[in-house]
């Protein structure tokens, strides 16, 4: 739109340029190219993202496509069923933890404690359901509220106090890790009930050949009707919205890749009951942050403290509630590492678990510097993450490879977010 300033002659009035009039006119709002211009559309809109800087997911599904492609050509047990099953499975503890971070995340903020407090809730249930008979589902209960009671307590410091939460998080990383050697004791390691509860999280599998395609059914209706509903509310609002032939496009995709890993479980032992957890926390925790007044008073925390606060959000209230719910998801993936190995042990939370919480929730697509993220970028970066770890363990790289590869993904992740920022903020977005 143009720029050109208008006239004030002496007698009072404006004198407005023509050409200027026509353009304020003219001026198309680019979110209305994809629905006005079908693919020529599609294209313009990716050229203007990529100038801004904001291709979302884009080069993360890149990423993962050439990784799949590279590890089949190296091993053709990449892609078999099996192998896809296993990384379907091992990736929901670290997603669970990385979907906690992702909310910290779009604060601008960090928790450094996740890992610690994983190991804290695995070591509550295995205490109290082996060494004192309770009942599992009130030991899981007790574990998660303990987790949520962690991260309000990291919250509070942080929030109320004023504390830096790199060093509060870092504080109860120690802290909690102490206090789950405490729990497990001399013994270190307490097996669980292969048939309870948290056992069968990862072990339990949806046989009958219906469950994996209903639920794909499912998915794609769930997904069709939303849209069409959504865009038909934004038309009826008088704000740009999908048209019918857009929703269809992106509900055929969905349909394809859901029933192709439909097809690809029920070659081996079914549809995982892990999964589906997953993916129904990915889309209560995702409407929640882009369907509720709570999820937009986080992204206005993310963007600007002070102009929240102006705006008369409770900020202390937000920021020690965005902590607890990091805590409990921390629990969350605590309980499926327990169920990994059926059991609690003094590794439990340690290692290069925080790191890859952390590189899962960035790789995704989640901004270190806050305001920008989704749910769903924890299912995108801990697919590349579990990938590139089973694919090298199928060539036999050694350990120390694989945390030196995965360290550089997530470096290179860091560098375009940091450009991608600079971009947006040269081109008026940021």
């Amino acid at each position: 739109m143009s720029t050109e300033k208008t006239s004030a002659p002496a007698g009072g009035h404006q004198v407005v340029n023509p050409d200027a009039a026509h353009d304020a006119v003219t001026a198309v709002d680019p979110r209305l190219l994809v629905r006005e211009q079908g693919l020529a559309g599609y294209l313009s809109e990716f050229r203007r993202k990529l100038h801004a800087g904001d291709l979302g997911s884009i080069p993360v599904v890149i990423g993962l496509l050439l990784i799949c492609v590279i590890f089949q050509s190296l091993n053709s047990q990449f892609l078999s069923a099996q192998n896809l099953s296993n990384i379907a499975v091992t990736m929901v503890a670290t997603g669970m933890m990385a979907v906690g971070i992702i909310f910290v995340l779009l604060l601008g903020e960090i928790d450094l404690s996740v890992g610690s407090v994983s190991g804290v809730s695995g070591a509550i249930v295995a205490v109290m359901t082996v060494s004192q008979g309770m009942n599992e589902w009130l030991a899981i209960l007790v574990a998660l509220v303990s987790g949520a009671a962690i991260g309000a307590l990291h919250g509070f410091f942080f929030a109320k106090i004023g504390a830096p939460a790199f060093a509060v998080t870092l504080a109860g990383l120690l802290f909690w890790l102490g206090f789950m050697l405490q729990l497990l004791g001399n013994q270190g390691t307490i097996n669980l009930d292969s048939d309870g509860v948290v056992a069968q999280l990862t072990t339990y599998f949806f046989t009958d050949v219906a469950a994996a395609y209903g639920f794909a059914a499912v998915a794609v209706v769930i997904f069709f009707l939303s849209s069409f509903v959504d865009s038909r509310r934004r038309e009826a609002a008088g704000i740009p919205s999908r048209p019918l032939s857009d929703i269809v496009f992106r509900t055929v995709l969905l349909a394809l890749v859901a029933f192709a890993a439909a097809y690809m479980f029920n070659q081996y032992k079914g549809l995982p009951l892990a999964l589906v957890l997953f993916l129904l926390v990915l889309v209560i925790t995702d409407f929640v942050l882009r369907r509720t007044a709570y999820g937009r008073k986080i992204f206005a925390l993310g963007g600007s403290v002070e102009a929240s606060r102006r705006a008369g959000i409770n900020v202390t209230a937000v920021r020690i509630s965005v902590f607890a719910i990091a805590g409990t998801f921390a629990a969350v993936g605590g309980l499926f590492w327990a169920s990994k190995i059926s059991a609690a042990n003094q590794s439990a939370g340690t290692g290069d678990l925080l790191m890859n919480v952390i590189a899962a929730a960035v790789i995704g697509g989640t901004s270190l510097f806050g305001g920008r993220g989704r749910t769903w970028n924890a299912l995108l970066g801990v697919m590349v993450i579990v990938s590139i770890q089973y694919g090298l363990a199928l060539e036999g790289i050694a350990t120390p490879i694989v945390y030196m590869i995965t360290g550089g993904v997530l470096l290179a992740t860091v560098v375009i977010d940091s450009v991608t920022r600079k971009t947006q903020k040269t081109a008026g977005r940021a």
